[in-house]
């Protein structure tokens, strides 16, 4: 069998990082911008953005949860009142402190110091304390109660390392922000965050994950508790897909969240918060993508069938373009996954084959490539991105009769999204370990290893100085705690860390 020639000049095994640069620049999912930390979101990954958005809504209102807006700008008070939350945004807060420019004099502009503002504002790295001054004006009584907001918006966190789509200065995202008379209550809709996000990572993105509680060193600012959903990359690191966060009453205590309660008594509300951002797209290319870029989820893709007519240079074949419009009405009449299927028909001037692999880079589900033959015979010739090489190291491509294709479509875009996440589940479970010893753990991440995986350990829960000591032997290893499962087997041995009895399992592994 020939070696196959992979469309990227970068494999996943030689250099990950150089790879995950290379597929969002070859599948034209974004670019720099000129801002260090902020990128320039094309139309092929916007609109998977897009798709994410409009998904995730869906089951965000289905719970109750009504959308709103809140300003870009919040006043650096507002942050003063919850000192531990301030304490953990800080170091990448970015300030407003002038409101207007004038020249220099020397051909530049400058902050117009009769400009300065009284007090200065914060550029949103996430909205709890604005969001909770207007709780404390929407809540007066238990029947205000709960409140559950959300809101689509963009957040500055200046960031020192940056790298597209999973750390930037700029992100998109949703941030859920509700309000409860209880704790009960409170930490139902924490968990029922939880579990959206981790049923929608896997269901759309079809990118397993492990649902559980951080640690507490890893807790959001502020928090009581947080959960967060984690996805394991096909380099063997952890992402930080999500997050959801009981607040206690901690926010609503500095914002004046109350409410009177059926006796007449005032009470402090019990806070959430929740989201998920641009992040989702840079773990859904590092664990689909392949050493031919980008392998797009049906479920998310903006166009789940591109059909290509193989035109030649400069040639208008009416007849050939004829059937693909007709093929296109055809199958965007059907159904797909709950929805219409996204079909495009691709009439742009250029060679076929380098349409082809521009479309294989970008991670279409489906491409069908129609030529003359095809046309005059009624067929089609069908790529599946997922499974694009045949064993003779050549693309997989199926001939087969239009009216069959068509009558397929849908069960071929549905097997496609399930063996996208058969396929990361099973990369991900073999790469998970167990390790009874801290002996074992750092064999398990020892240097012979490129892409190490997982290990799943059991520990004692420590807290304070002894969770520091913890934190700093794994950091030694360039490792952290992910997250305590919320599914994991009853413990049965000793804490790798401290030597008493375990209470609890919990994942350690190298993350971004």
């Amino acid at each position: 069998m020939s070696a196959i020639r992979h469309a990227l000049s970068t494999s996943r095994e030689d250099d990950f990082a150089q790879w995950y640069q290379e597929v969002i620049s070859e599948a034209e999912m974004a670019e720099e911008s000129g801002v260090r930390g902020c990128m320039v979101i094309k139309p092929w990954g916007y609109g998977i953005w897009e798709r994410i958005q409009r998904l995730m809504d869906d089951r965000i209102k289905a719970a109750g949860v009504s959308n709103c807006y809140f300003p870009l700008f919040i006043p650096l008070s507002y942050f003063a009142k919850e000192a531990e939350h301030v304490e953990g945004f800080a170091k990448e807060m970015a300030v407003v402190t002038h409101h207007r420019l004038i020249a220099d004099g020397k051909g530049g502009l400058i902050p117009d110091p009769e400009a300065k503002l009284e007090e200065p504002l914060i550029v949103r790295p996430t909205s709890e304390t604005v969001i909770g001054a207007a709780m404390s004006r929407w809540i007066q009584s238990w029947r205000d109660l709960p409140l559950l907001t959300n809101q689509w918006a963009n957040v500055v966190r200046w960031e020192m390392r940056t790298r597209m789509f999973l750390r930037t200065s700029e992100f998109l995202w949703q941030e859920g922000h509700t309000a409860h008379a209880d704790r009960d209550d409170a930490m139902n809709e924490t968990l029922r965050a939880l579990e959206m996000y981790r049923g929608f990572a896997e269901q759309v993105l079809a990118m397993p994950v492990i649902a559980g509680e951080k640690p507490e060193n890893e807790r959001f600012p502020g928090a009581v508790a947080t959960y967060s959903i984690e996805a394991m990359m096909q380099d063997g690191k952890a992402l930080q897909a999500g997050t959801s966060h009981y607040l206690g009453t901690g926010f609503a205590e500095a914002s004046g969240i109350q409410y009177q309660d059926r006796e007449g008594t005032q009470q402090y509300a019990h806070t959430t918060s929740w989201g998920v951002s641009t992040r989702l797209i840079g773990g859904l290319i590092m664990t689909h993508g392949d050493d031919d870029g980008l392998r797009v989820p049906p479920a998310v893709a903006p166009h789940q069938i591109v059909i290509l007519p193989m035109l030649r240079e400069n040639d208008e074949d009416e007849a050939l373009l004829a059937y693909c419009e007709e093929l296109h009405a055809a199958i965007a009449a059907q159904h797909a996954l709950g929805e219409p299927i996204r079909v495009l028909l691709d009439k742009r001037p250029g060679k076929a084959t380098q349409k082809r692999w521009a479309w294989v880079k970008k991670g279409a589900p489906l491409i069908l490539e129609i030529g003359g033959r095809d046309a005059a015979g009624g067929q089609v010739s069908m790529l599946r991105r997922d499974r694009l090489w045949n064993d003779k190291a050549k693309a997989n491509i199926q001939a087969m009769p239009r009216e069959d294709f068509i009558a397929r479509a849908a069960a071929e875009l549905g097997d496609i999204q399930s063996s996208l996440f058969t396929e990361a589940e099973a990369k991900r479970d073999a790469n998970i370990a167990r390790a009874s010893s801290f002996a074992e753990v750092e064999a398990f991440f020892s240097e012979d290893k490129r892409y190490p995986g997982w290990v799943e350990v059991e520990w004692a829960r420590p807290t304070g100085a002894e969770l520091e000591q913890v934190v700093q032997k794994l950091k030694a290893l360039k490792l952290t705690m992910r997250n305590i499962p919320l599914d994991a087997e009853p413990v049965d041995g000793d804490c790798i860390f401290t030597g008493r009895p375990a209470v609890e399992r919990i994942y350690v592994a190298r993350a971004y």
